[in-house]
């Protein structure tokens, strides 16, 4: 008889592997509302200021110091494990081309990635991310930059043995084999090589060994089921809520994971017996996430 199984319902460890957080939209009354309907833990992702970039390092201190206060705060209203994701992302860096060059920006790029990774150091934050590659088409020059500053920052996370969240485009089985290649070149661990905003096929021959946080959309389960038993690899679910009014429609809300998870449970109980569903489900929301960021979920 499972533990955390009750009348088909899932009464364990729901954690969302990435959501960011803003103090002048929804903010608390997201976590209330993801905690309400059964959410215990989440990896907040720093969230960048797209109008009010950071162009120094000193600026990056400053919005990274924020994101670890915002956590902090969750933590002591909500009481649920919280970790924290911190680093520079892509398309900032990108944005900013125009603006300081593309040498400049790269440099700044990769001196946020390593200040992140001194925060991480100092165990105030578990995760490097969301760094990567812009999701969208850039001219060749960009896009060679990009690459060669990924894997530069790729080395330094297996240097300071980091998981790494990465922001890529969504190009299939082929963006997986580029950065699973990047990965290895590096020496970065693919078990710690995480891609966000995954599709939802986990199987090995489609993410190459990658470990990956799923957006469990509408159509998710069905694709889980189809795949969950066809990989070695680490996988978790994530909503990417952006705490955005402005793109509602844009990514999941904060009820999604818990009600991702009971109907992944509730799909699988059809077919095999409770232990299998608890041991799953304990992977996805404690096991494999203590693994990737260290913390008891």
């Amino acid at each position: 008889m499972s533990e955390y199984i009750v009348d088909g319902r899932w009464t364990g460890p729901v954690v969302d592997q990435h959501i960011h957080l803003d103090r002048t939209n929804r903010y608390l009354s997201a976590i209330d509302e993801f905690v309400r309907v059964g959410g215990t833990g989440i990896i907040l992702v720093h969230k960048p200021d797209f109008g009010n970039l950071p162009t120094n390092l000193a600026a990056y201190r400053e919005v990274y110091s924020e994101t670890i206060s915002m956590a902090q705060e969750v933590r002591d209203k909500f009481s649920i494990d919280t970790g924290i994701v911190l680093g520079p992302h892509p398309v900032a860096w990108e944005h900013q081309i125009d603006s300081l060059g593309l040498k400049e920006s790269t440099e700044l790029h990769i001196g946020a990635a390593n200040l992140a990774l001194d925060f991480i150091e100092n165990g105030e934050a578990q995760c490097l991310g969301e760094v990567g590659r812009p999701h969208y088409p850039i001219s060749q020059d960009r896009w060679s930059a990009a690459n060669q500053m990924l894997e530069e920052i790729m080395q330094s996370a297996a240097a300071s043995q980091t998981s790494i969240q990465l922001h890529v485009e969504d190009n299939g089985a082929q963006t997986y084999s580029e950065l699973s290649q990047m990965a290895v070149n590096a020496g970065l661990p693919l078990s710690k090589t995480i891609r966000h905003y995954a599709p939802a096929d986990v199987s090995t021959d489609f993410t190459h060994g990658l470990s990956c946080t799923v957006s469990v959309g509408k159509d998710s389960v069905a694709k889980l089921l189809q795949t969950y038993t066809k990989t070695d690899a680490m996988w978790g679910m994530e909503t990417d809520f952006l705490d955005d009014p402005r793109r509602p429609g844009a990514v999941l809300g904060p009820k999604t994971i818990p009600k991702r998870t009971n109907e992944l449970c509730q799909s699988i109980l059809n077919e095999n017996d409770e232990s299998v569903v608890e041991e799953l489900l304990l992977n996805i929301h404690s096991n494999w996430p203590r693994e990737l960021y260290g913390i008891d979920f």
